[in-house]
């Protein structure tokens, strides 16, 4: 099994995109992720729902949980509107991480060592530097326990 039998077609968001409209993408077809394309759609970045939490959750609940319970329920319930007039490039670790990239050889093998050295949960598949699709790890898991 190859990384081209394994990719899909997956949405793409630049990195000016608004980071509210991100995160309803991510909610609405229920992504583990977005791919960041430049202006040629050419791969720029993996974009973890993870990194749109963080930038949602105010910084004293990430550094102590504990904090988030005082909170009153009614502006607990709306911390996602927090993203409102930013951009999706400031969603973005400050430090550039490795982008999971694969061509459509790879295997299977080599698509879990790639999530799991970049932390990423999907892996971008570009063939002569076009984006043909994406493996999600959902996808890698399923078709790895059924081998």
């Amino acid at each position: 099994m190859r990384a081209r039998d394994l990719a899909v077609e997956f949405p793409t968001v630049t990195l000016d995109t608004p980071a509210l409209e991100a995160a309803k993408l991510l909610a609405d077809q229920d992504l583990p992720g977005l791919i960041l394309v430049d202006d040629d759609g050419r791969p720029h970045s993996i974009l973890p729902g993870t990194q749109v939490l963080r930038l949602a959750v105010p910084a004293y609940c990430q550094d102590d949980p504990a904090l988030a319970r005082v909170v009153d329920e009614a502006h607990a319930d709306r911390f996602l509107h927090r993203l409102g007039g930013k951009s999706v490039r400031e969603c973005l670790p400050e430090r550039r991480r490795e982008l999971p990239v694969a061509d459509p050889g790879a295997t299977v093998l080599e698509l879990a060592a790639l999530m799991a050295r970049t932390h990423s949960p999907l892996v971008a598949v570009v063939e002569d530097d076009r984006l043909i699709g994406a493996v999600t790890l959902q996808s890698l898991l399923d078709r790895a326990l059924l081998l």
